[in-house]
């Protein structure tokens, strides 16, 4: 069979979803439909939807959409049944019931941003970075009924760089994980999958790291941990949904504090954990047990996300400030 008869459904939400729809649309693959989210409400009433990032693509490529609130629901099983589809692949979307990823003749696989089995789950690029791994990467496997435990058919690696934040990385994966997607397809297409069980890979389900979803109280910075927990902590969390303080004023208001970006300044002092130390002008350390960690791009609540001396520039006595 060639490429352009293979029939491929594909599934996703977000942006990273995009350049893997876009790699097979370029490349010649033929795509009958694309699954997604239903619109998004957004604005201060809800009164405007906005469409997913896939669909925008699909939209403007011409491609057939579907946005089923519930996968179970009769009426959009029987519209994917009628696509009639070979191959099913899902990038960022939801967990599938058996009766979807079932389907099709040659199955459903998924690529996921991590090298599995280790970050299963919802946020593994986060984690990764979180954690201070040197190396991340990106899986295709098969969907089966437990999340991110089918049999794997390719992996790639991917190194983490010090001055990488979760952002830098999604965007590498993004790149590499359309490269391994089409890879992947072209192996099914050819009859040439030797899909290995994850339990081969060695590690017993305690030792794997998970990739949970993360929610507000989760990128809350502990200033009681050591320096470099918070500087993977902060850039594991960057730009979104960026890890944040307690910025507490002299008379005792907090306010929301979202930090971006940091730099590791050891240093041996007899300071409280979360004691801010600037000049007023041009810097703003905070200290923690073994040093401190110097806050270079921050974001006040109500305000814009700036530099430390832009945010310097319209805030006055800093230092009589505290983080908690």
């Amino acid at each position: 069979m060639d490429k352009a008869d293979l029939r491929i459904v594909y599934m996703g939400t977000p942006d990273f979803a995009v350049e893997s729809l876009r790699a097979l649309v370029e490349g010649g693959y033929h795509v009958v439909g694309v699954i997604t989210m239903p619109d998004k409400p957004v604005g201060r009433h809800g009164s405007v939807l906005q469409a997913s990032p896939v669909k925008q693509y699909a939209v403007s490529k011409g491609l057939r959409v579907l946005q089923p609130e519930k996968l179970k629901d009769e009426a959009f099983l029987a519209e994917l049944r009628s696509l009639n589809a070979d191959l099913q692949i899902v990038v960022a979307f939801r967990m599938l019931p058996e009766v979807v990823w079932n389907m099709p003749r040659l199955g459903t696989f998924n690529l996921h941003a991590s090298l599995l089995p280790d970050y299963r789950g919802a946020a593994p690029i986060n984690w990764a970075v979180i954690n201070g791994d040197t190396e991340t990467g990106v899986t295709t496997f098969f969907l089966t009924h437990e999340i991110d435990t089918g049999k794997i058919i390719l992996q790639r690696r991917l190194p983490i760089a010090e001055t990488d934040d979760a952002g830098t990385v999604h965007d590498a994966l993004m790149k590499t994980g359309a490269s391994l997607l089409l890879d992947t397809v072209d192996l099914i297409l050819a009859g040439r999958v030797n899909a290995i069980p994850q339990e081969q890979f060695g590690k017993e389900v305690s030792q794997l790291r998970p990739a949970p979803k993360i929610f507000k109280e989760t990128c809350r910075i502990d200033w009681n941990q050591p320096m470099i927990k918070i500087f993977n902590f902060v850039r594991g969390l960057s730009p979104c949904p960026a890890a944040w303080t307690e910025l507490v004023s002299p008379e005792g208001t907090p306010a929301m504090l979202k930090i971006y970006s940091t730099e590791k300044r050891p240093s041996v002092h007899h300071l409280p954990a979360g004691t801010i130390c600037s000049d007023e002008k041009s810097y703003i350390d905070v200290a923690v047990a073994d040093g401190f960690v110097r806050l270079l791009s921050l974001q006040l609540s109500g305000k814009k996300r700036l530099p430390v001396r832009e945010f310097l520039n319209g805030f006055k006595s800093i230092a009589e400030c505290h983080l908690s």
